[in-house]
């Protein structure tokens, strides 16, 4: 019974591993497709790199000029905020320069976890 059971968990922790990797492999799909003429993992473009964008703080990745709205802000990246600003870059910080926004929160979610892997 135990083993049927560590089997049953081990099965299903394969499964979320092998669902997580579909989302995010999803995600860089997405990214490429609607975010990567402004934006690289590794360089600033456009927009800033977004290599390492979970936990830091908004206008603060290296060398990119930033609007002061940015600059001013409090907002630290982590996947709410990161939903919330895909929705509405304006509405999460005022004067900023981003004018894109993903409606689907599917098409978001994707997009935020691929980008939580680019560590």
């Amino acid at each position: 019974m135990i083993r049927i059971g560590l089997s049953l968990l081990a099965s299903i922790g394969l499964m979320q591993s092998s669902v997580a990797q579909d989302l995010v492999a999803e995600g860089r799909a997405l990214y490429d497709k609607h975010c990567a003429a402004c934006h690289s993992i590794d360089a600033n473009r456009v927009g800033p790199a977004h290599r390492g964008v979970f936990g830091r703080k908004a206008g603060l990745a290296p060398g990119y000029r930033y609007s002061e709205a940015l600059k001013r802000s409090s907002v630290t990246w982590d996947a709410k905020t990161l939903d919330a600003w895909l929705a509405n870059p304006e509405r999460v910080i005022p004067g900023q320069k981003m004018y894109a926004d993903f409606e689907d929160p599917a098409v978001r979610q994707a997009i935020i976890e691929f980008l939580r892997t680019q560590k």
